[in-house]
């Protein structure tokens, strides 16, 4: 049987960074996958130039029950330490919209660049290679593998969420930490589009492909979340980044409300058009939405579209105007983890050292990544707990190790 210091499953963001940090730290690593690509997750983020961070991470774009967790990694490993780690590589990057930082080439740079990282540290890879079983003696793990018996002082679980099963997504992560005692927070799509019956959604699916800016919103209270982004109809639904965004936030049976004229007190803006004006309403809702939008918006409503606004009553304006300002809609589901970018929900996160992201079951038992009840905002901000939680675990695994091997 093969000996290491430490043993992490899944070459993604989380578990290649973790791998090179404990490495170059002087310990032994295997880094362990199934899959024959690397770090696909990766390869096709940010439309292939992998958003990696986002400049303006902090705790308060992370949900959680346990919203305080992330706070310690976080703020040890930030987004200027990745942006470091980029210029040692000679990595270039560009900002995009609201802190959202892309490299100028593709996503490859990001994965070579960790792969680097762990060949610096001497780190052994194995894959493909599939884990059977992990087994604990109260000092070291057991792996039971298709290519033999592996035995490591820590281990690392980084193998990721559900979403995009069809890159290799499982539930291995969630099953070890059942193993090991540990509780799960309930799992479900996030940063996905949201659908809606045929019935319910007859009047606008044929304006599938159409965008425009809204402000969109979701949940209650404290897990609420509203955000300034576009919309994108869908043949089936709302998609773009402001649907991506609250889906985290959305529960089932729940609304959503879009103001499709941020900034803009409808209300007002019919009525003093009304006194003001003599077009007709489809051309001045025109002027402010996509006029396909606006002729399906007037459709809906039963006012015609060559009505002047003059002729028309103030409670069908008022009516009009609410409307637009607050277009609820109540979603008959998501399009699940074949379109979702992350997982919400996973590992508690009560059960694990926000310090060193390890098991209070098992010692030298770790968790890392989106396998974990740690779900970040659309920009960004998932790579960011990756890299974070990946250092974290990699410095604190080095040291259980090294008292191990030292008997401490």
């Amino acid at each position: 049987m093969e000996s290491f210091d430490i043993a992490v499953i899944g070459a993604g963001a989380a578990g290649m960074m973790c791998a090179a940090v404990a490495a170059q730290s002087g310990r032994r690593v295997v880094l362990i996958d199934h899959a024959a690509r690397l770090a696909e997750k990766i390869r096709i983020s940010g439309g292939g130039r992998c958003n990696f961070t986002n400049s303006h991470a902090q705790p308060a774009n992370f949900l959680s029950e346990n919203p305080h967790f992330c706070r310690s990694a976080l703020a040890r490993y930030t987004p200027r330490d990745f942006l470091a780690l980029l210029k040692q590589h000679r990595v270039k990057w560009h900002e995009k919209h609201k802190g959202q930082l892309f490299c100028d080439d593709s996503s490859e740079t990001i994965i070579d660049m960790l792969k680097r990282e762990c060949d610096a540290g001497g780190v052994t890879w194995r894959r493909p290679v599939t884990v059977h079983e992990i087994r604990h003696d109260g000092a070291r793990f057991t792996l039971d593998t298709n290519a033999g018996a592996l035995g490591a002082a820590a281990l690392v679980i980084a193998t990721g969420g559900l979403s995009i099963p069809k890159i290799g997504a499982t539930d291995f992560g969630y099953r070890v930490a059942k193993q090991f005692g540990h509780t799960l927070v309930d799992t479900r799509p996030a940063l996905v589009p949201l659908t809606f019956t045929s019935t319910d959604w007859e009047p606008f699916a044929a304006l599938s492909g159409l965008s425009l800016p809204v402000r969109i919103g979701a949940g209650k209270g404290k897990t609420r979340g509203e955000f300034d982004e576009d919309l994108l109809l869908t043949h089936r639904g709302v998609s773009g980044p402001g649907v991506l965004q609250v889906s985290s936030y959305w529960n089932t049976s729940e609304p959503v409300e879009i103001d499709l004229l941020p900034g803009i007190d409808a209300t007002a803006m019919l009525l003093e058009a009304k006194a003001s004006s003599k077009k007709q309403i489809g051309t001045l809702l025109a002027a402010h939405v996509p006029a396909r939008l606006a002729q399906a918006w007037l459709a809906a409503h039963k006012v015609a579209l060559d009505a002047r606004l003059a002729d028309l009553p103030d409670r069908t304006l008022r009516a009009l105007g609410a409307s637009l300002s607050n277009w609820t809609l109540t979603p008959s589901g998501t399009e699940g983890y074949r379109k979702a970018e992350v997982t919400r929900g996973g590992v508690n996160t009560r059960e694990l050292s926000s310090a060193t992201m390890m098991s209070a079951r098992v010692a030298g038992l770790y968790f890392i990544g989106e396998v974990v009840d740690v779900t970040g905002w659309l920009g960004g901000y998932n790579f960011q707990w990756a890299w974070a939680s990946g250092v974290a675990a990699g410095k604190a695994a080095a040291e259980h190790a090294r008292g191990v091997a030292t008997g401490g």
